[in-house]
């Protein structure tokens, strides 16, 4: 079962990818800031981060710099989560240190073969 960490500081967005992810049988984790995010990351080091790219205090992309630049994080995809996927944006994300990104608002279809297709097809 592949695990993933979520962290995302809306709750109404956290609760659908939670809810999304764990109806397919993923094993989800949960934070709702950077900080929280990176420790547990660090200690359960997951499958896959879904990481939103607005959070309070160190924002998405500086919590992917600070996860791509240690050891044992640097190999977890990172995808970010954001509702800015403008061309300037994308590159941005891209420089961080993500392997990807997913739009908001999600479209749960979409949003679930994503997730498949970042995980190198192996799904659960």
């Amino acid at each position: 079962m592949a695990k993933i960490l979520v962290i995302e500081d809306n709750e109404k967005n956290l609760k659908l990818v939670n809810f999304l992810l764990c109806k397919e049988g993923y094993d989800v984790l949960v934070a709702i800031n950077a900080e929280d995010g990176i420790a547990l990351a660090i200690a359960e080091l997951p499958d896959l981060i879904l990481m939103d790219i607005q959070l309070p205090g160190i924002d998405g992309l500086e919590a992917t710099r600070q996860l791509k630049a240690q050891t044992q994080t640097a190999g977890i995809k990172i995808i970010a989560l954001t509702a800015f996927a403008m061309e300037g944006d994308q590159q941005r994300i891209v420089e961080a240190g993500c392997d990807g990104y997913i739009s908001k608002p999600i479209r749960y279809r979409i949003f679930l073969a994503d997730i498949v297709r970042f995980l190198g097809g192996r799904g659960l």
